[in-house]
């Protein structure tokens, strides 16, 4: 994997982001910068490597535990934040963890840890929901290790977590009032909504096509981007599973995706309104608002905003509508896995939730996801597996 200097990689940021960095405002061109595939996304990090850990030790009792209330009294915090640290140590390749974590959080141009802005995605649509001890953990690491103020941390779900997601459970305030937070973190519910109007280009729309996304991205005003989604499966349109790069449908308006689907004709035949709906996913993750600051010119990441991508898998299910979660189709499976780049992340855990969890998943969309990004198989490090420590 191809690694640039932190020195040479700031400096380029400052000298074309600068005025972005300083002034958010909202601007949507007719056409954006599109990323050239296979090019670096995060650069002190292997885009390519995707680490797991599974640890019967982060529960403390096996058993049914089928709402987010019930499995929050059985979760381990202590042995869940140590491991969370082993992952960060594995996927740097470096033993100590603050270090590990100052290599994979990296400080917007022209700005301080205090003034960063980090906003943390969340999963608020049916029963699986992101647990306490994950997401205290990568708040308070943040705070800790790097000094970001715990009220410039904002924790959302766009489309789901807000006074209109009733179906989905309602407010994630209500719903998963996260515990172990540092004092002063923002569950911000939808955090305004998904209302801002942005460009999204290929590999969905060659020409490009304005969608509504998350102002907070839009504007440029987050600095860090944080990927926490869930180990859960979905209908077979979206590979069996919703992980990291279906998370952004809380992020940026769904509806494109979901055009279609379900409906006869809407299988993986090319052109058909699944093939379709996969393109959206990928395309709403290689945008400037997910991937960060691109040069014009080259299509390159100039500064990643989305640093992070972390699988909750304590809890996992097996494919269909992830409304709930049915008794003997869920399992306790007290796994974690971390990487930098969603489709490979998403790739390797919907292998793993196969190989490991008997979760198989649909190779056909599963494959497109990756290649939407230029990659296959060839390209993963381990044989192609996710590397389990």
């Amino acid at each position: 994997m191809i690694r640039i200097s932190r020195r040479q990689f700031v400096k380029k940021a400052i000298i074309t982001g600068s005025t972005i960095a300083a002034f958010p405002m909202i601007f949507v061109p007719k056409a954006k910068a599109m990323w050239a595939r296979k090019t670096v996304v995060h650069p002190n990090v292997n885009n390519l490597r995707v680490v797991g850990i599974t640890d019967a030790r982060m529960t403390k009792e096996q058993g049914g535990f089928y709402s987010w209330a019930s499995q929050e009294k059985v979760v381990a915090s202590e042995i869940v934040g140590e491991n969370i640290d082993k992952l960060a140590c594995s996927l740097t390749e470096m033993r100590n963890p603050e270090a590990a974590w100052r290599t994979i959080f990296i400080k917007p141009p022209q700005k301080s840890w205090s003034d960063t802005v980090v906003a943390i995605k969340t999963n608020n649509c049916g029963a699986y929901n992101t647990h306490s001890a994950v997401m205290a953990k990568i708040c308070n690491t943040l705070v800790q290790a790097l000094g970001v103020k715990p009220s410039n941390i904002h924790i959302y779900d766009a489309m789901h977590g807000g006074a209109g997601s009733m179906r989905y459970g309602g407010l994630i305030s209500r719903k998963t009032p996260f515990a172990g937070l540092p004092e002063g973190c923002r569950i911000e519910n939808d955090w305004g909504g998904v209302t801002t109007p942005t460009v999204v280009s290929e590999p969905w729309r060659k020409k490009g096509r304005k969608v509504k996304c998350l102002k907070h991205l839009v504007d440029g005003s987050v600095g860090i981007l944080i990927n926490i989604a869930m180990c859960k499966g979905h209908s077979y349109e979206f590979g069996g599973f919703t992980m990291t790069m279906k998370n952004h449908f809380g992020t940026f308006y769904p509806g494109p995706a979901h055009m279609g689907i379900g409906t006869p004709g809407s299988d993986m035949a090319p052109g058909g309104a699944a093939s379709d709906a996969l393109s959206y996913i990928t395309a709403i993750n290689q945008t400037t608002e997910v991937l960060g600051l691109m040069d014009e010119r080259t299509g390159k990441v100039l500064y990643p905003r989305q640093q992070l991508c972390l699988v909750d898998g304590l809890w996992a299910n097996p494919g269909g509508l992830p409304a709930g979660l049915q008794p003997g189709g869920s399992s306790q499976t007290n796994f974690l896995a971390m990487g930098v780049l969603s489709p490979v992340v998403d790739y390797l855990v919907a292998k793993f939730r196969g190989d490991k969890m008997g979760f198989e998943p649909e190779m056909t969309a599963t494959r497109q996801m990756l290649t939407d990004f230029g990659f296959d198989e060839r390209d993963l490090p381990a044989g192609g597996k996710l590397i389990e420590i």
